[in-house]
């Protein structure tokens, strides 16, 4: 793959009649946990995707008050955390650019080096809710279809009303709302509860695996946050 950075260690794709299908699941991943992990094997195979693709942002727009160990940390985790399947890689793309993480300029690319490729955006609907606010939502509903997961706080039927308001109308060409919701049960995991958990010195493996679990405690993540609280 050529242009737009591809995941590290690409698998080779059997071939077959019609475009690869590809997931995009993004985030701050600070750190990923397995509730990401669930989320991306839910989508896979709810809606028979090729491949799923986990994309660090360098710098989310959201998230700027977030406890940060750094962009590379948390790449460094990704890959750690795809390791052991098969059909799920590691993107650098938004690392690679300076300034906050634009999921819409990232679809962009991806779509501009993989034209052929069908794009699916995996998110929670507590998240989907909040798209009216997003840069160009509109394009980014162009560019991919959108892959939803249950969330406390949205439901379906909130999350359907608020994304059709962005939709064109069929009129306007085939870029006509894609969303499909998925069905998996509410995994009671967060970054937030992982960084906490590290902080204060407790265990985080059944939180986010154990490879990911020693790096944190390797590289000794997140733990300055108690010195800080205590200060």
């Amino acid at each position: 793959m050529t242009g737009t950075s591809a995941p590290e260690d690409p698998r080779t794709r059997a071939h077959r009649a019609g475009p690869a299908s590809i997931g995009i699941l993004g985030g701050t991943f600070n750190p990923p946990h397995l509730g990401h992990l669930a989320l991306a094997a839910s989508a896979r195979e709810g809606l028979d995707l090729e491949e799923v693709w986990l994309i660090p942002a360098r710098t989310s727009p959201f998230k700027l008050d977030e406890e940060d160990p750094g962009p590379e940390h948390r790449l460094a985790m990704c890959r750690l955390a795809a390791a052991s399947t098969p059909w799920l890689s590691v993107c650098p793309l938004e690392l690679e650019r300076s300034g906050p993480s634009y999921t819409v300029d990232t679809l962009r690319a991806i779509h501009a080096s993989h034209p052929d490729s069908e794009l699916t955006f995996i998110v929670g609907a507590d998240t989907a809710a909040t798209m009216p606010s997003w840069r160009e939502p509109l394009e980014l509903l162009r560019l991919a279809g959108l892959a939803v997961a249950a969330r406390s706080g949205a439901s379906r039927r909130e999350v359907r009303t608020i994304l059709e308001g962005l939709a064109p109308p069929p009129k306007e060409g085939p870029a006509a709302l894609s969303l499909r919701f998925l069905d998996m049960g509410k995994v009671d995991i967060s970054s937030s509860m992982a960084r906490e958990r590290a902080a204060g010195g407790e265990a985080i493996e059944e939180l986010v695996g154990g490879p990911v679990a020693r790096y944190v405690a390797d590289q000794g993540l997140y733990a300055h946050a108690t010195a800080g609280r205590a200060a």
